[in-house]
């Protein structure tokens, strides 16, 4: 039986204009998707896979610093013919879309079964007498707890996960016949990333919709689409069904995009970058047993640079005016050791606790109990003096750097700014040559001094976050999940930054994802949290090969299949 076409790209262009200069976001890209099928569609960031799914939505305001060629159909209606009221009737109602960062896109002064009951009422969907009902219909078909309850909560009462299901549930709310989806589980817990793609691809089959899934991880990709498309500077360069296009890739881009991810069976002493592979480069060196065994023997037998005794945090929250507390333990009873010059994982989904740890450590949320010493010394009972000037030696990567950075700031006075703070350096002149030292070190070129962050790509300012991190010379950095929202080569640019500087300047990490990964490629041992507890701990190989705890066992299982 022939399949009938939803959808058909022609030679779809998008430039933009600024400063008089035209740079093409998409590039002369044609594909077609049919009824009942996922599409994947593949690539860094940059490459065009979100211009190209606003364009199939006319999301993007055509004006004259916007250029567009090419046709977009849909069931043959040429989108940009239409009317404004005619493209209204086909956004939401038979083309939807659900977008990557879900507290962007939902109204955080309405509630969430609000914002799902304004798309059925402006689509007219159901009668109104039965909207509640279908409000909770649709928030069960997508296994949000609590269902009842949550339709009467505000975006910032759910989790990341269920935050996503929500929009999941709005983008599902008239029955559309496509459903893009734009990176939806980036930032996302392994766990609940699983879950995702689970309900999205449950939703396929139930509702036979189509789906165009966008992202720039290709084992995530490979385990949802029935094709996939790999779009590198504008252009579709691969189009083919998924287990061709991985079995036997046609393009050095797709083969680089498979080889980028860290490998959990092999450490690599460096990660191979898409540059590296498309220019013949990679070398990959394995880090041997008896290497890492030669390097733990050294690291462990200092005594400990930092070391965490019987830590807690409780929240307290109050309903209501006369109502009682009740409590919540971020952090129970949590006690490790780290030594100069280790790497120490801390994995576990979100709420766990991780970040809850990190910044009890650094006292920027105070421990409810326990006890830190660095170096020997009581965090707990520095006065505010002795504190301040410890910040100079512990420090912390975000994982956001434009939140990270002042954008007020040009980069070379963001990174000169601690510097006058700890009072380092005799002078501006001293201070500014440091500045593009640690830059160059960092892989941004010097000339980028006097300009501001927004200027950078994603990857980029989180090398000048890293940069202003390392400009007071630290020995304790906490990562806190640094590379989370970064694409696969850009992540592996900075894991291999970080590992490169631990061998110049001798850091010290904590190193904090929910990507297991990520962080066994980064680290000597690990610790994994479960409901603020410290659920298993070890060397980071061992953890991996031979999990103990069920917790531990059912977060390995929700990394996607290595290709």
């Amino acid at each position: 039986m022939e399949k009938k076409l939803l959808l058909s790209v022609k030679k779809l262009s998008i430039s933009f204009n600024s400063n008089n200069v035209l740079s093409k976001a998409v590039n002369s890209i044609s594909f077609d998707v049919y009824e009942n099928e996922i599409v994947g569609v593949i690539g860094e960031s940059g490459s065009g896979k979100s211009v190209t799914a606003l364009s199939l939505m006319r999301l993007i305001q055509f004006s004259e610093k916007t250029k567009f060629s090419g046709t977009v159909k849909y069931k043959g209606m040429d989108i940009k013919e239409l009317t404004e009221k005619e493209i209204q009737s086909v956004r939401g109602r038979e083309v939807a879309m659900v977008f990557q960062e879900p507290m962007s896109a939902l109204n955080p002064s309405m509630t969430c079964g609000s914002q799902v009951r304004e798309i059925l009422l402006h689509h007219d969907v159901v009668n109104k007498k039965d909207l509640n009902d279908e409000v909770l219909r649709l928030f069960n078909s997508v296994k949000i707890p609590d269902a009842h309850l949550a339709v009467q909560k505000y975006p910032h009462e759910l989790s990341g996960g269920q935050q996503q299901r929500v929009m999941i549930a709005m983008a599902i709310a008239c029955k559309p016949k496509i459903l893009i989806a734009d990176e939806p589980t980036t930032a996302l817990d392994v766990t609940v990333q699983k879950e995702i793609i689970a309900l999205l691809s449950s939703l396929q089959k139930e509702t036979k919709m189509s789906i165009i899934f966008i992202s720039h991880d290709l084992a995530l990709v490979s385990e949802i689409s029935n094709r996939i498309l790999v779009m590198y500077k504008g252009r579709i360069i691969e189009n083919g069904d998924t287990n061709t296009v991985l079995k036997t890739p046609k393009e050095p881009y797709t083969k680089a995009l498979i080889s980028a991810k860290p490998k959990t069976g092999k450490r690599l002493k460096r990660l191979p970058t898409i540059k590296d592979i498309l220019s013949g480069s990679n070398k990959l060196e394995i880090i041997t047993k008896k290497e890492r065994k030669k390097r733990h023997k050294k690291i462990y037998n200092s005594p400990p640079i930092l070391r965490v005794e019987n830590l807690e945090k409780i929240y307290f929250k109050r309903y209501g005016l006369f109502s009682g507390k009740t409590s919540f333990k971020a952090i129970d009873n949590v006690s490790f050791k780290l030594f100069e010059g280790e790497t120490l994982g801390l994995v576990g989904e979100s709420g766990c606790g991780k970040s809850s740890l990190g910044n009890a450590i650094l006292q920027l949320n105070k421990a409810t109990s326990g006890s830190v010493f660095y170096k020997g010394k009581n965090l707990h009972k520095l006065s505010k003096k002795d504190l301040r000037h410890l910040r100079k030696e512990i420090q912390i990567i975000f994982q956001d750097p434009l939140a990270s950075l002042n954008p007020r700031l040009t980069v070379g006075e963001a990174i000169i700014e601690p510097m006058v703070v700890h009072k380092l350096y005799n002078n501006y002149g001293c201070r500014k040559s440091k500045a593009l030292d640690i830059l160059e070190k960092v892989g941004i070129d010097k000339s980028s001094f006097d300009r501001y962050p927004h200027e950078f790509s994603g990857g980029q300012r989180q090398r000048i976050v890293i940069a202003r991190t390392i400009a007071v010379e630290p020995k304790l950095i906490i990562c806190d999940e640094s590379v989370s929202a970064l694409d696969l080569s850009v992540q592996a640019q900075v894991l291999n930054l970080l590992n490169s500087l631990k061998e110049d300047f001798k850091f010290t990490y904590i190193f904090i994802s929910h990507d297991l990964a990520v962080v066994k490629h980064m680290s000597d041992k690990i610790l994994v949290m479960n409901n603020g507890r410290i659920e298993e701990q070890g060397d980071a190989d061992e953890v991996y090969k031979n999990p103990k705890q069920k917790y531990t066992k059912r977060l390995i299982s929700a990394i996607p299949k290595e290709l």
